[in-house]
């Protein structure tokens, strides 16, 4: 993929995936481990090393695993985290670029710091992503929308089981806690979250049948 310079006041659609498709995200800690790091990361000064300050126990620590991501109160954020998921090997994000490289700034440390969390607790080294996150710019308020769907139902769209992802989907239609996301951008367009909810269901079956098509077409230009 081309390399994209990412605009202030822009929204981007932003992911990555495992090294050779391997799963990013073994257990509940582990998608709880990433969520804190979407907020603790997500500040124009640095906080440091989320592990040395919280963490160190983390390995083998089950009590950890209740642990919800902890707010960094009325700091000013890098980015706007419109929604998101984590599936198994890949997770996927829409943020809106306030001001010159700060999404790029935001994605460099929340993926060094779980990566750094991640070869610690599983004994492991070397990149755990594969290359640098691809980010595709949003450029219509329709595009917006759909891309909101897609990432807020992506477990469905790749066919992950349930409880095998997180995203921000509960957020959107039943004011779920934590709440991570600025959704009013999408949420403020319709009359209500059930709104919202019944056009993403009436978009969904659009979305997976053009991810098969994409699918197929790649399969057919490798063959």
């Amino acid at each position: 993929m081309r390399k994209l310079v990412l605009a202030p006041g822009e929204y981007y659609h932003v992911f990555n995936r495992g090294v050779d498709k391997r799963d990013i995200f073994m257990d509940e800690y582990d998608f709880k481990r990433f969520l804190q790091g979407l907020v603790e990361f997500n500040v124009l000064e640095p906080i440091g090393s989320i592990y040395e300050n919280r963490f160190k126990s983390a390995k083998g620590d089950k009590r950890l695993g209740s642990l919800a991501p902890k707010s960094t109160g009325k700091k000013e954020s890098l980015t706007d985290l419109i929604c998101y998921c984590l599936n198994p090997n890949h997770f996927h994000l829409v943020l809106f670029q306030k001001q010159e490289n700060v999404i790029q700034r935001f994605m460099q440390r929340l993926g060094t710091g779980y990566t750094n969390y991640f070869n610690e607790k599983y004994s492991r080294s070397g990149s755990l992503f594969q290359g640098p996150y691809k980010a595709v710019h949003i450029e219509s308020n329709t595009q917006l929308l759909h891309t909101s769907v897609y990432v807020n139902l992506n477990g469905e769209v790749s066919g992950v089981k349930p409880g095998r992802f997180l995203s921000s989907w509960n957020e959107y239609v039943a004011d779920a806690k934590p709440a991570l996301c600025k959704k009013d951008i999408v949420l403020g367009q319709f009359k209500n979250p059930g709104k919202y909810e019944s056009f993403a269901h009436s978009s969904l079956g659009d979305i997976v049948h053009r991810k098969k098509e994409e699918k197929e077409f790649a399969e057919l230009l490798g063959s």
